[in-house]
């Protein structure tokens, strides 16, 4: 019997709650080719930041993150073709610590924050790898423009802004007995109310895997 689109989703939403807390080790490879999504336009912008979480706990985290992997279509599309490489540690390391001294200023565990921003940026470069081969396999799927990386990073570093403040305004939530199930909940809600493809869907389990406390 043929899957429809319902059934279809509902597999996929499965297979992003299973991925988020046990298989997200592994989740680094990135998925075939054809489930990439579509090259972004260059003059695409993600949705605009929040600079405060929109939503509650662990759903604002869900939601943020998922904001935050659409941006690597952007980072894609704006290295395509020129050979820079996906990995730039230089940039991560930029990252990392720019997030680390926003969670001390608000009180909030730098190192839980690195942790969390380690992954996101591992899963936004799930994205850009599968979108890069995608568009090697298929170079009518590539972009005809090349978006402005600096105005993209910009983005990045209002959405990471708005990711620290959340994480800290979260604690309880993160360290709650149900933080798991509630935010492969969260994670499957987004996953609808954005329509991700496999390949973001993968990515979005990525970036979740250190949000919830570990229990020591």
């Amino acid at each position: 019997m043929p899957l429809t689109l319902p059934m279809r989703r509902t597999l996929t939403a499965a297979a992003a709650a299973t991925l988020l807390f046990t298989a997200a080790g592994g989740a680094a490879a990135a998925p075939a080719a054809r489930h990439a999504a579509p090259a972004p336009s260059a003059t695409a912008t993600p949705h605009a930041p929040a600079t405060a979480p929109r939503h509650g706990g662990l759903r604002s985290l869900a939601a943020l993150s998922a904001e935050r992997l659409a941006t690597g279509d952007l980072v894609a599309a704006a290295k395509w073709g020129t050979g820079s490489p996906i990995d730039d540690p230089v940039r991560e390391q930029q990252v990392l610590d720019a997030v680390a001294e926003q969670a001390r200023q608000l009180g909030a565990d730098p190192g839980a924050t690195v942790r969390v921003f380690r992954d996101q940026i591992e899963a936004n470069k799930i994205v850009q790898r599968g979108l890069h081969r995608l568009w090697a396999a298929d170079p009518a799927k590539a972009p005809a423009e090349r978006p402005d990386l600096n105005e993209v990073r910009k983005e990045i570093n209002r959405l990471n802004t708005a990711l620290v403040q959340a994480l800290a305004a979260s604690p309880r939530a993160r360290s709650a007995p149900s933080c798991r199930p509630r935010l492969t909940a969260a994670a499957v809600r987004v996953h609808h109310e954005r329509h991700l493809d496999a390949l973001h869907t993968l990515a979005l389990a990525r970036s979740l895997r250190s949000v919830c406390a570990r229990v020591n």
